[in-house]
């Protein structure tokens, strides 16, 4: 939905209340220089401000894949994948680069190789018919947690996300 429809639809003032709740990714696409992109997530809202950078928004609650990458002359200088739960307005968060206000961080690789792990684990988990959006954000702490001890993180499987679709249904 546009900027102007959204205003149509709820009027200025609860369009202010309804971003004011969002999460907002700033992306810039410079290329190969600097390249920040969305992996995955339902974006809420998107602004584009001109034909390299963009606002992607995620409303509370929601999970996405936030890639950085950045070069110079000399080659790669960042490399970087956070997977972001988006807080309620007034809820705890931890700052990120790019991300306003912040968001409960899930999981933060740094360095291309490891990177691309992540996104290896990632393309099994849609491989597994999962939507990585979906997925329990203990698995993917206990990804950044067995990365970052060197180990391999056991996989996604459709049996661990019943297991939590039914402890999210018993917690209410």
């Amino acid at each position: 939905m546009s900027g102007t429809a959204t205003s149509r639809v709820l009027g200025p003032m609860s369009v202010a209340r309804h971003t004011e709740s969002l999460t907002h990714v700033e992306l810039t696409w410079i290329e190969k220089r600097i390249e920040n992109w969305i992996r995955f997530g339902r974006e809420a809202h998107d602004q584009v401000l001109d034909r390299r950078r963009r606002v992607l928004s995620f409303r509370p609650g929601s999970t996405f894949a936030f890639i950085r990458w950045a070069a110079n002359d000399f080659g790669t200088i960042l490399s970087r994948i956070d997977i972001v739960r988006a807080v309620e307005p007034g809820a705890s968060f931890q700052t990120l680069p790019f991300v306003r206000p912040g968001g409960d961080i899930l999981l933060k690789i740094e360095g291309w190789p490891k990177v691309e792990q992540v996104l290896r684990h990632i393309d099994a988990v849609e491989a597994a018919g999962l939507d990585a959006c979906d997925v329990a954000p203990d698995h993917w702490r206990h990804v950044n947690n067995r990365m970052s001890a060197g180990e391999e993180p056991r996989a996604y499987t459709v049996e661990r996300h019943q297991a939590w679709l039914k402890r999210r249904e018993i917690e209410g």
